[in-house]
């Protein structure tokens, strides 16, 4: 057995050589396991080269940031069964891409917890002020989001504390070095900083090699902060939800983007029990850019105020966040979206559930459905009845509002809606209920 050895949890170059240089030579990854740290033995001698996708090129960057021990080899594996010619990219049921996938994906929500979530203390330093921020990641993150944050904020002193190491920025050069295993309160960690700032900062490197985190939204800003006391950069989920929504605005995760008008993200309160999910932005939320402003957002909106729930106080969104319809005219048709759509857009939605945080989920229709539970959904066997997450909220599942205004009869039209009513009343008792 071959015992591979990377410097660090997230040395990205180290283990990018070292499985070019196994596959090369043929190294089969039963044969080999994965260590981080320690007396490191030399690669074989490998000449030649072979092509990665660079889809799994992509996935491999973020999964490797993942908090388990055996991402190095669930990863190299990949490249290896890819080398000997598996259309590997193209078997969404396959265990082990599914795995990457989803650690990537946790890996995702992570790092924007991270940036949108960070508190800093504004703390004295050589006649200017340092903010030093804490944060107590789930997965290794620090030094691909520190490599983003320095980037929009050029001006700022910054450290960046976590259990894992620290992040530090001087306006130059951005060091990397030992962290604090837990922070209990704002006092604690000043006092830590000011007891261990010069031996920290003496010691501190620039080696590191994780890829760098999505650039996105890079112009350098300068953020309205207070001369003292305990800031937040981007703190509150609303704000968080705001960024997100701007990079969500350069996603080419599926094609729907190309002829849509604009992302529309979702919206309300940064501290909404309820999140309303529905389908797809409408061809009156794709001009103006909000969700459920055009007829089936009136439609909701009424019901709503008959089953006494306020919307500003929920938050309304969208699995699939670009319109999809097929042009007729001078007018655009709505077309429901593909399961792959669906998934593509699921990042986005878990973003906005990571940031907002609801007790329960309002699944609208069988798309949002879909989005939320990752299957096939009927309605009429579903709804109504409460379906735990493992992240412990709940889903319910009723009908789209753009189903009441699609029903031909009137009187059937009628029981529709009234059982549509119902089901918003059931979810304002939960909303009330302690």
């Amino acid at each position: 057995m071959q015992r591979i050895v990377l410097k660090s949890e997230t040395d990205w170059e180290g283990w990018r050589q070292a499985a070019r240089a196994l596959v090369l030579t043929g190294v089969e990854p039963d044969a080999l396991t994965w260590a981080v740290g320690g007396k490191t033995a030399p690669l074989p001698d490998a000449t030649g080269s072979f092509h990665v996708p660079r889809a799994l090129v992509s996935l491999a960057s973020q999964a490797i940031q993942a908090r388990d021990a055996e991402r190095f080899g669930l990863l190299y594996s990949l490249v290896w069964r890819v080398n000997a010619g598996e259309k590997l990219l193209e078997d969404n049921s396959d265990p082990d891409l599914s795995l990457a996938r989803r650690m990537a994906l946790t890996v995702r929500a992570d790092a924007h917890r991270m940036r949108t979530n960070m508190r800093f203390l504004a703390v004295p330093e050589d006649g200017g002020t340092r903010f030093l921020g804490w944060f107590e990641p789930a997965h290794f993150v620090l030094q691909a989001n520190a490599q983003l944050i320095v980037r929009r904020f050029p001006d700022l002193t910054l450290s960046i504390v976590t259990p894992d190491g620290a992040a530090h920025w001087d306006g130059t050069s951005l060091l990397f070095g030992s962290g604090l295993r837990h922070a209990e309160d704002d006092e604690a960690l000043q006092a830590w900083w000011e007891r261990h700032r010069d031996t920290l900062l003496e010691q501190a490197t620039e080696d590191v090699s994780v890829p760098e985190a999505e650039a996105v939204d890079e112009a350098p800003r300068s953020p309205d902060l207070p001369a003292l006391g305990s800031v937040v950069l981007h703190a509150t989920p609303d704000r968080a939800v705001l960024r997100s929504a701007r990079e969500a605005s350069a996603c080419r995760r599926c094609p729907l983007y190309e002829p849509a008008t604009q992302v529309v993200f979702g919206e309300g309160p940064a501290d909404a029990s309820v999140m309303f999910v529905g389908e797809q932005p409408g061809d009156q939320e794709d001009v103006i850019g909000r969700p459920f402003v055009g007829p089936a957002g009136q439609m909701m909106d009424r019901a709503m105020e008959e089953a006494g729930i306020d919307r500003r106080t929920v938050y309304v969104t969208n699995a699939v966040k670009h319109f999809k319809f097929t042009p007729r005219g001078k007018r655009r048709i709505h077309q429901t979206p593909e399961v792959p759509e669906i998934q593509a857009c699921r990042f986005w939605l878990d973003v906005e559930r990571t940031h907002v945080r609801p007790r329960f989920l309002v699944a609208m229709g069988g798309s949002a459905a879909r989005s939320l539970l990752g299957r096939a959904v009927t309605i009429g066997r579903e709804r109504g009845r409460p379906i735990q997450m493992p992240d412990g909220q709940t889903v319910f599942v009723t009908v789209h509002p753009s189903f009441l205004l699609r029903v031909p009869d009137e009187a059937a039209k009628a029981r529709e809606y009234a059982a549509f009513v119902r089901d918003l009343k059931a979810i304002r008792a939960l909303m009330t209920a302690d």
